[in-house]
């Protein structure tokens, strides 16, 4: 029986999402992850790969013809219209496969984690949103560090995603993580109880549920 309840994990880059959407795997959650898609659907042999070679030129993909995912970024995170472009190419098939895994997923209720919650109006995909929410220069550290890049090109990709009020304003849930990676289990486990109240009828809908980390 396909889950009850579709619950949208959204949050900017280097915010915590996979950190946090790891705790709910644990918990026996089905986790259907946007950038998971995205990479699977620009895999070799893909349409929508060959899309990106035609319109971004050969030298994107490497000598086994897979696309050179830091060229791509460099590119498309300098210019509003190539990234409108890339997105234009992807976003459907990413729309289309994240419904198709959502339909068949199991668990009392599925994650559905997808950075550009708003933004790629993927929101009607989702009963409930779940924010994970870390301050912008929080995510500035973690992402120069985790992916070894400049300031410039930092700023640039989270100025390219939703902002954090746009978030926000969209949260059922916030779950602020700036605290010590070993509690976000325990937050995660008390959202948790309540979504598996909500996805078995126990309760019509709950009370937003905002926890800091």
């Amino acid at each position: 029986m396909p889950s009850s309840l579709v619950v949208g994990l959204t949050g900017g880059i280097a915010s915590g999402k996979s950190l946090v959407s790891s705790a709910f795997e644990r918990l026996g959650v089905t986790v259907i992850d946007a950038d998971v898609v995205a990479r699977d659907v620009v895999e070799p042999g893909q349409p929508a790969l060959e899309e990106i070679v035609e319109r971004f030129g050969a030298e994107i993909v490497d000598e086994q013809g897979r696309l050179r995912r830091r060229a791509l970024r460099e590119i498309v995170f300098a210019d509003d219209a190539q990234r409108a472009e890339l997105e234009r190419i992807t976003h459907p098939r990413i729309r289309e496969e994240l419904a198709r895994r959502r339909d068949a997923a199991q668990s009392d209720y599925c994650l559905l984690v997808v950075p550009l919650l708003a933004k790629s109006s993927m929101i009607d995909l989702v009963d409930r949103v779940l924010v994970v929410d870390a301050p912008e220069g929080v995510q500035m550290d973690r992402l120069m560090s985790r992916d070894d890049i400049n300031e410039d090109l930092a700023r640039r990709m989270i100025a390219a995603q939703d902002s954090r009020a746009q978030r926000l304003a969209l949260a059922d849930d916030v779950l602020i993580n700036t605290g010590p990676r070993k509690d976000i289990a325990d937050l995660a486990a008390a959202l948790h109880a309540g979504y598996l109240r909500l996805a078995h009828g126990e309760v019509a809908d709950l009370p937003p549920l905002h926890l800091p980390g």
